[in-house]
């Protein structure tokens, strides 16, 4: 059996804890590991591969944790753009055996009872091998309207429902045949096609040109164009919605999909007064709070049924019960052009980090750490200079035609417009200071030449267009 693992997100609902370049599932919520690292730990026994699809721009942090918790033997398929959960599972099952029995779980979810879930997974994989798509049903605890349902008699699917409001959440409830959907599934390869072309004739097709031209080599690659194509859809709506072969399986697994932060409440220690236990909080007359701060102290008075998340660069106050409405904070913020929906002041990326330490009109200033053997891309700003300077290790340095070493306690410059790379070939992590000089100092002010990591170029209209031109001569 495979598990496919679907590793997208736009990191919405948890933020200002998760963002676009860090979705929740990567964010270390539990004993310092991530939900995506706790997937993987707790499907690789069970399944005998594991195939991850991830977002181009999330696959270093993927392979980042894998190595850190020593699962780094793992197939990997990378989309450019998300398209929904219906292409995802599809381009997957084009590289397996069309008998293959894949079990396909986000990278998101929390399940704490792991016995039970062999046991439902034992299930699911028989009346899989018996040409059935199986998908999970989560036996209601309350009356969430957050999730969608599943109306069921005994292990047939009668109907699968939209998330309901409060009133329809709850007769659905006390009716006793409704599940939660969880988002998981499970059947063979061949036959998730075989319905995927039969129901969606449209995803089918495009999908399977997008995987015919894919790059495949240790990683499938597929390109811009090929996803941007695919029509958007789920598989509920693309497929189990419409398929006479779908079967649901009672999954009692203490589950959760942690898709708010009153869900994530559940999951965290409480003190005497039911406020999250923090070493940062101090309370006087205040209970049953959400508390989440790992820097700042964080005091309360005379409060409660609150939701305090605290980051370096954002903070989100909220009522219980309201926090799904932080997705439309999120997007206010977006209309705005902020880039907190996409980044946190420190920033991944696949040959390090950098950490932001001070921004204003005209200038920005980080904290950069290369790992060893890494370099940056070779590349160019349109808009900004950039000083830097080696605080430790040694940094080789590519300007223009020029190629030379800086040391801890020396700088050099990089003017507008130079062609420049920066590179660690020491023995430890490269760590200096960039102080950004100019008129726009946005991430997208970046055209990259040349990259190790097959990035596709970041950049706005304008360096597009320059790009073009250069690319032209």
């Amino acid at each position: 059996m495979t598990n496919i693992i679907l590793c997208g997100g736009s990191g919405t609902r948890l933020w200002p804890i998760s963002r676009t370049l860090m979705p929740k599932q990567f964010v270390k919520l539990f004993n310092n590991e991530s939900l995506f690292q706790l997937t993987v730990k707790r499907n690789k026994d069970i399944c005998d591969q594991q195939f991850i699809v991830s977002n181009a721009e999330q696959y270093f942090l993927a392979v980042d944790q894998l190595e850190e918790s020593s699962l780094s033997q793992n197939k990997f398929l990378l989309e450019p753009v998300g398209r929904n959960t219906a292409p995802a599972i599809a381009l997957a099952c084009f590289a397996l055996d069309k008998d293959e029995i894949v079990l396909v779980t986000p990278s998101d979810h929390l399940i704490k009872d792991e016995t039970s879930y062999k046991h439902v997974l034992k299930r699911a994989k028989e009346l899989a091998i018996d040409n059935y798509l199986v998908t999970f049903g989560i036996k209601p605890e309350y009356a969430e309207t957050g999730y969608g349902y599943i109306e069921a008699q005994g292990e047939n699917v009668a109907a699968f429902h939209e998330k309901p409001n409060a009133t329809i959440a709850k007769k659905y409830v006390d009716a006793g045949n409704f599940y939660w959907n969880s988002g998981m599934f499970c059947f063979k390869a061949g036959i998730f096609l075989e319905e995927l072309k039969k129901h969606s004739p449209e995803i089918y097709k495009a999908s399977k040109v997008a995987f015919d031209n894919a790059a495949k080599n240790e990683i499938i690659r597929i390109s811009h164009e090929d996803m941007a194509a695919i029509p958007e859809d789920s598989i509920d709506y693309a497929v189990m919605e419409k398929s006479t072969r779908v079967k649901v399986v009672s999954a009692d697994i203490s589950w959760s999909d942690l898709g708010s932060f009153d869900a994530l409440d559940e999951e965290f220690l409480k003190d005497e007064d039911g406020n999250t236990k923090n070493e940062n909080l101090y309370a006087i007359n205040s209970k049953n709070n959400f508390v989440y701060s790992k820097e700042r102290t964080i005091a309360l008075c005379d409060v409660d049924d609150l939701v305090v998340v605290d980051t370096s660069d954002a903070l989100l106050i909220s009522k219980k019960g309201s926090s799904q409405k932080v997705k439309e904070i999120v997007k206010q913020l977006k209309d705005n052009k902020s880039e907190l929906p996409h980044l946190h002041k420190t920033a991944h990326r696949p040959w390090g980090t950098y950490t932001i330490l001070d921004e204003c009109k005209g200038y920005k200033v980080k904290r950069i750490m290369v790992k060893q053997g890494k370099r940056l891309s070779l590349q160019k700003h349109f808009h900004r200079s950039e000083h830097w300077i080696v605080v430790s290790g040694t940094a080789k340095v590519t300007k223009g035609e020029n190629e030379y070493f800086v040391k801890a306690n020396e700088s050099t410059y990089i003017p507008i417009g130079e062609v420049h790379r920066l590179e660690n070939v020491g023995k430890i992590p490269l760590v200096m200071i960039e102080a950004q000089v100019g008129e726009y100092l946005g991430e997208d002010d970046i055209v990259r030449l040349d990259d190790d990591y097959q990035r596709d170029t970041i950049a706005t209209e304008t360096v597009q267009v320059e790009k073009k031109e250069i690319n032209e001569k």
